[in-house]
């Protein structure tokens, strides 16, 4: 996802120190069934928490196999030949263990229940150790103009205005943003209004989320900022969770390992959207990449994924990534998953495409990006403290996210799979979508007079 982290933040100190030899290799483990598992679909109370289960009643889903923790006596006996488990997936049935030992993954895989071990990450010989707590400039211009500030051509484009004058500013909504850290968030005074409901690190549970990268922190402020005057985001009222899945260390595909981990988290507390302005397809073992071929939303672990949220209850809005102006040109997993708003970026005062927004089509024919939003010049908040432009998909995507929750907000009957086909059905190019723009520039405010007149 190194490509796509746009904005960089500057390193008060930084040492270069060898990795401890206790935890030099990593590796996913598949497994064949829950067979073991001590829990029953007849009293999902015992696995879910209320709010997911209320989520699901309300959507008429049903709660099914997937749901079903990853059986405990599976995870001990992997665990009994010495390795450290990291993070499970009950959706997609693995663990992940790290060890510095092979003959250890030889035992796992000669366990009756295990399907497959693959290694999904490897120490570099050395990595960078930083203390990444900038100075807060907090320098800030209010325009008397609009109380949007500098958020509101963003906003204005799709109309998402309309829906805040009529109520609709995401009040009652969960958003978990799933990122690569939310650097300073908690020192910056334009965001101290923000409804942060919790954090949690799946790369490093010891970190601190605040000083970490801080590309999350700009997604998060293109939603979640409520200065009036300063900047107003797409969704200024709506609650949030701040997980981190992303290592800027290193790239490999346990990143995707540590993503389905915070999705399942994500539903376990209850999230209507996820925010995720991450890809996937070149990594620092190229051995690993992935081909234009396997652009099919099953692939990867991470577009599986994020195939199932809809069927969860929950809506994925995701970057489409910024591999327009390269070779590879197309969409990063999960943007080719299915049953989810992929976002491209266009420069909002003239609805034309960014040259580097990557195009679809999926390898199976599926149209994407959905649909796309303002992702030049993004006006968002810095570390620092201030205001700030940025360039990405990365940036396209929270600005969607957030409308799409003010959209929902206003038609609660709707579940998500129809709020999603409602956002794409209200873009300015639904009577002809193609590989570039999807389904175009949503008009909020028309979707949500059309599910009023229905």
């Amino acid at each position: 996802m190194k490509k796509l982290l746009i904005v960089s933040c500057l390193l008060a100190f930084v040492a270069s120190i060898s990795m401890s030899a206790q935890d030099t290799l990593r590796y996913h483990i598949d497994l064949k069934d829950k067979a073991a598992t001590k829990f029953s679909l007849k009293r999902p109370e015992k696995f879910l928490s209320a709010k997911a289960l209320q989520r699901r009643q309300k959507q008429n889903l049903k709660v099914d196999s997937t749901d079903l923790p990853v059986p405990e006596a599976y995870i001990k006996a992997i665990q009994q030949t010495g390795v450290k488990v990291l993070v499970t997936s009950k959706w997609e049935n693995f663990v992940t263990v790290s060890c510095n030992d092979t003959t250890k993954i030889e035992q796992i895989r000669a366990l009756p229940f295990v399907k497959q071990a693959v290694k999904v990450w490897k120490a570099p010989d050395s990595f960078i150790l930083a203390s990444r707590r900038d100075t807060i400039i907090n320098d800030l211009t209010v325009n008397p103009d609009t109380i949007y500030g500098t958020g509101f051509g963003q906003i204005h484009v799709s109309n998402t205005d309309r829906l805040h004058e009529a109520g609709y500013k995401g009040q009652g909504m969960t958003i978990a943003v799933i990122d690569g850290g939310f650097h300073n968030f908690d020192r910056i005074p334009v965001l101290d209004n923000v409804k942060v409901l919790g954090t949690k690190d799946f790369v490093n549970p010891e970190a601190d989320i605040f000083a970490e990268s801080s590309h999350g922190l700009s997604v998060l402020s293109c939603m979640a900022t409520n200065k009036p005057g300063v900047m107003i985001g797409t969704a200024p009222e709506a609650s949030y969770w701040l997980l981190r899945s992303e290592d800027s260390d290193s790239e490999y595909p346990i990143e995707q390992d540590y993503w389905a981990a915070a999705v399942e988290f994500a539903d376990s507390v209850g999230v209507d959207l996820i925010n995720t302005s991450l890809g996937y397809n070149e990594f620092d073992d190229s051995s690993m990449n992935f081909k234009l071929r396997d652009l099919d939303g099953q692939r990867s672990v991470i577009s599986r994924v994020a195939s199932r949220l809809a069927d969860k209850g929950m809506i994925l809005v995701c970057s489409a990534g910024n591999s327009g102006n390269s070779v590879w040109k197309k969409i990063t997993p999960p943007a080719d998953a299915e049953n989810v708003l992929t976002v491209g970026a266009m420069v909002w005062q003239t609805g034309v495409i960014a040259s580097f927004s990557s195009v679809g089509n999926t390898q199976d024919g599926r149209i994407k990006p959905d649909v796309v939003a303002a992702g030049v010049r993004a006006n968002v908040i810095n570390s620092h403290g201030s205001q700030g432009r940025a360039n990405g998909t990365s940036f396209a995507s929270p600005i969607m996210c957030g409308m799409v929750a003010c959209l929902w907000q206003a038609c609660p009957t709707l579940a998500a799979k129809e709020v999603m086909e409602l956002v794409r059905q209200s873009g300015d190019r639904a009577a002809y979508p193609d590989n570039i723009y999807g389904y175009g520039i949503p008009d909020m405010w028309k979707a949500y007079q059309s599910y009023l007149n229905k």
